[in-house]
């Protein structure tokens, strides 16, 4: 009996532990950067400096924008996302929008401490700017990762939208990102540079299916004297803000921003 006792015990030790863990929510800070392919406000190019400049964040998981790799002369043909990641230590997907011969890229990058499960580089609507007269169509460049934080896999999503005064572009991209998002289930955090305010028409779709991490952020862009707040953090319903924040520096353009989330199994 005494034998048969200790089974039972152990078994329902087994059936509740699980659950035990399961139940914790795990903390993650996320970051967004438009890094201007490595160049500081002043328009030097030192991606030490932009490193740095991301160490500083002591982010998690990074959504990069304008990010070079042998893209051309103003980045030394360097390799930017993996530069990146070795300096930091962390792992990468790199998500480009452009991918021309013989082997120059650019676009968005996602930097992640905890373990990539899986990634895309999914397609949005594009103004290209490498066409004289470019029309709009389907393009890569919206980075997904999954990420495993712990025990809770939340996918994190980076994106860079149209610079163009006209707004109607923009509006197609948040419509085309929204169906990639709806595929999938759990956490969602979409991090990027908008090109507009969070309350631009053309943003008004996401904010249900989404919220704005930092709604009394303040201003990102440009980096010296900011007036606009581009550069944002999003978040899916079921993921808790902490609190959010833009960082001042001029190891680019723009400023970065910073958001403590806290994700549930």
């Amino acid at each position: 009996m005494r034998v048969f006792a200790a089974i039972l015990a152990a078994l329902a030790f087994a059936a509740v532990a699980p659950a035990a863990e399961a139940s914790p929510a795990r903390d993650l800070r996320v970051a967004t950067y438009n890094i201007h392919a490595g160049a500081g406000e002043d328009n030097v190019y030192d991606l030490g400096r932009t490193a740095a400049a991301i160490r500083s964040l002591d982010a998690d998981v990074i959504g990069l924008e304008e990010v070079d790799v042998h893209w051309g002369e103003r980045s030394q043909f360097a390799d930017e996302a993996g530069q990146l990641a070795r300096e930091l230590g962390m792992q990468v997907f790199f998500a480009p929008i452009y991918d021309l011969p013989p082997d120059r890229q650019f676009g968005g990058a996602l930097l992640s401490r905890f373990p990539i499960l899986s990634a895309e580089n999914h397609e949005i609507t594009r103004l290209s700017t490498q066409d004289a007269d470019p029309v709009p169509a389907p393009a890569p460049g919206f980075g997904e990762v999954t990420v495993n934080v712990r025990g809770v896999f939340v996918h994190v999503y980076c994106t860079h939208l149209d610079y163009r005064p006209d707004p109607s572009v923009r509006r197609t991209q948040v419509d085309d990102m929204l169906r990639v998002l709806a595929e999938d289930r759990g956490p969602k955090v979409l991090v990027g540079d908008f090109n507009a305010d969070a309350s631009a028409p053309e943003l008004a779709a996401l904010w249900g299916p989404l919220r704005d991490a930092a709604p009394q952020g303040g201003p990102t862009y440009p980096a010296v004297d900011p007036v606009s707040r581009i550069d944002l953090i999003t978040v899916s319903p079921d993921v808790a803000v902490q609190g959010a924040h833009e960082v001042a520096t001029v190891a680019s353009d723009h400023r970065p921003v910073v958001a403590d989330v806290r994700v549930n199994r």
